[in-house]
């Protein structure tokens, strides 16, 4: 008899919890293009946390910041920096999700609960995954306000007008987490046995290595491919790995990255310059070994090198992306930027040059 499949649609928010939630909203609005769209507070009667509602294509981001220090999560910014706490997940039904999940293994944080107010019902549960981070279930079929009870729409007195110059953002691609060395089938086998991911990929250390560092990393998505979670682990290297520095430095497993999607990354990059956001750059070099690699593309070349976007061919296409650099002090949390022409792979190409610019950045910070 088949397993019954895991009711999941799709990614419905990344929720960040962070130090101070008015200026994080403030970076990805005038950075990145987001449009700010909700607010809970003091003013909504949530008095333990203030939030932000981010939202720019199908990409929903949430702020969240303590008000007081007595509030459950006040330690984690301590601990982590900015940083991800939740990966929210859509499904068809909350209760069906959280009873699957639990009885495959997951360890439940929050059980089914209804939030109501007078634009409907809200539904979600949480679980726990790597770390401290969390999956909650959410299911809003039956909500018709701007986000969830306690959030209203954005007060442009406190805000300022709505943000009408958008970067092109369109959707999360992918969502990559860091885990402990020798944990990553681990947790690959958690999203196997509790929501029936499938692997789709693996990388091991002679596929993503340099002269200094490596990492392992598989890949798992749901069945549909709407939802994607590569996972690393540090492999042995010569010096400490960027995967090894983002575990010292975020204080344990956490999401490395998320990918985000654009239908013009040349149009997508230059505006989030122009906006001041940093990219990892490679050497001229790489350019110029590119069509010998990748065959034709339809992007010109001196575009891509003049903004320094990557470009990788598998057997269905090709794909062009690139990376931000940390958007915090620490050097845990960024960004991908991709577009994809045909191609359902992660620019494996991609993995020595990424390296060593990283490597770059981390002799930089005297961290390798």
């Amino acid at each position: 008899m088949a397993r019954e499949e895991f009711p999941v649609r799709g990614v419905d928010h990344v929720r960040f919890f962070v130090g101070n939630a008015r200026q994080s909203a403030y970076f990805y609005r005038n950075a990145f293009g987001f449009d700010v769209i909700a607010y809970a507070g003091l003013e909504t009667k949530l008095k333990h946390e203030a939030g932000y509602v981010l939202r720019q294509g199908k990409i929903t981001f949430v702020l969240a910041s303590a008000l007081r220090p007595d509030h459950p999560e006040s330690q984690r910014v301590v601990l982590h920096g900015d940083g991800v706490q939740d990966i929210a997940l859509e499904v068809d039904d909350v209760q069906k999700a959280y009873d699957m999940a639990t009885s495959r293994g997951a360890v439940g944080a929050v059980p089914p609960t209804l939030l109501e107010d007078e634009f409907g019902v809200y539904e979600y549960a949480t679980i726990k995954a790597y770390g401290d981070t969390t999956h909650s279930f959410i299911n809003r079929d039956r909500y018709r306000g701007v986000f969830a009870p306690g959030y209203l729409p954005i007060d442009p007195d406190r805000y300022g007008p709505r943000r009408l110059d958008p970067t092109g953002l369109v959707s999360i691609d992918h969502i990559v987490c860091n885990v402990e060395e020798g944990k990553m089938n681990e947790w690959v086998d958690f999203y196997r046995n509790v929501m029936g991911f499938e692997q789709l990929v693996h990388f091991d250390d002679k596929d993503i290595s340099t002269e200094y560092s490596a990492l392992m990393s598989k890949v798992v998505q749901n069945g549909t491919g709407r939802i994607k979670f590569p996972i690393n682990e540090p492999a042995k290297g010569r010096r400490r790995s960027q995967i090894q520095e983002f575990l010292d430095f975020y204080g344990g497993p956490g999401v490395q990255h998320i990918a985000m999607t654009t239908t013009n990354i040349i149009q997508t990059v230059r505006a989030m310059r122009n906006n001041d956001v940093s990219f990892l750059r490679v050497p001229r070099e790489y350019y110029e070994a590119l069509p010998e690699r990748v065959g034709k593309i339809d992007e010109n070349i001196e575009d891509l090198a003049e903004l320094g976007i990557l470009v990788d061919r598998d057997d269905e296409g090709y794909l062009l992306q690139i990376f931000t650099k940390p958007v915090a002090d620490r050097p845990t949390l960024f960004f991908e930027i991709i577009e994809r022409h045909g191609s359902r792979s992660f620019g494996k190409g991609n993995f020595k040059a990424l390296f060593e610019a990283i490597e770059r950045e981390q002799a930089r910070r005297g961290t390798l």
